[in-house]
């Protein structure tokens, strides 16, 4: 099922996420709604908490992207309850851009090199290196479950140059692709 993603300024955007436990209602379902939510809004990554859930949880799938912008390989994950334990190398600029802030697209620096402990769907325990663009998207999504936004990252003045647009994502003055749940505005 295809869920509505939560749009700028919704709170379960800028809330620490709480782990999830392996008996946790619904968890199957949920990923698999995550896939499809992800997949219909043409996304390579998606978090709970883009979904309305404020719990630790992420998917991701870069094997969608151009070959050239993957190192060694896309990979296609479930990521539960993810602790980010080391960030390493050369911080590099990327364009990135997000389900919850349609439209605004701007460069962003990272590491290339994270290294995560987490679980997978089946509840396996992995401690993994992850580079380049692999690194980057699970930066972006394990942001979304710690409650920081890509835009966050941003230097002050360019984020200052988007700040109307920001307004209009959060009053739903915007078109999408995909269904989205905005701020209850009046």
């Amino acid at each position: 099922m295809i869920l509505p993603i939560y749009a700028y300024g919704q709170p379960v955007l800028r809330k620490k996420s709480m782990p999830i436990t392996l008996d946790y209602i619904g968890l199957d379902a949920l990923i698999q709604d995550m896939w499809d939510t992800m997949y219909s809004a043409k996304g390579v990554g998606l978090a709970a908490p883009q979904v309305g859930k404020d719990i630790r949880l992420f998917v991701i799938d870069t094997t969608q992207l151009d070959k050239k912008e993957v190192s060694p390989e896309g990979i296609k994950r479930v990521f539960i309850n993810a602790e980010l334990s080391d960030e390493s190398g050369d911080p590099w600029l990327y364009e990135e851009g997000c389900l919850s802030i349609p439209d605004i697209h701007v460069e962003i620096e990272r590491n290339p090199v994270i290294r995560l402990k987490y679980f997978d769907a089946e509840w396996n325990e992995f401690t993994e290196t992850f580079k380049g663009v692999n690194a980057r998207v699970i930066q972006h999504e394990y942001d979304h479950i710690e409650g920081i936004l890509f835009i966050d990252r941003m230097k002050p003045l360019k984020r200052r140059m988007i700040n109307r647009k920001l307004e209009k994502i959060k009053k739903g003055e915007i078109e999408t692709n995909h269904p989205m749940r905005f701020v209850k505005t009046g």
